[in-house]
């Protein structure tokens, strides 16, 4: 069973950047489409960053140009470098490994952008 440990998260202004990391156990990593969503209070969990096992990337239109995702699969990580963050951002961001249907879930980290 695989696990996922996501890092990183805190309160930030609005304007100013956040990194978030996602360590994987337990998945054959680099065969491995890797994401991050996010859910805020009352509103459906939702698709932020895709990045697959080649390395392509896809990004929802509201942080399109703000945050990139990378992946690292000698240390089986993927990070997520927000910037330009507006208190819209504010959610529990979640990773996810193998897709939102069936695949592995993070506990979530907390990112709250509120001046």
């Amino acid at each position: 069973q695989g696990q996922l440990v996501e890092s990183g998260g805190g309160l930030v202004k609005p304007g100013g950047s956040l990194r978030l990391s996602c360590a994987a156990s337990g998945v054959i990593f680099r065969f491995t489409d890797m994401g991050w969503y996010r859910q805020a209070p009352e509103k459906q969990r939702e698709l932020v960053a895709r990045i697959t096992s080649g390395g392509i990337t896809t990004y929802s239109d509201v942080v399109k140009g703000r945050f990139t995702i990378s992946r690292d699969n000698a240390k089986m990580t993927v990070t997520l470098q927000m910037s330009s963050l507006k208190p819209e951002d504010t959610a529990v961001y979640y990773c996810n490994a193998g897709g939102a249907i069936g695949g592995v879930w993070g506990q979530g980290t907390q990112v709250t952008v509120s001046s």
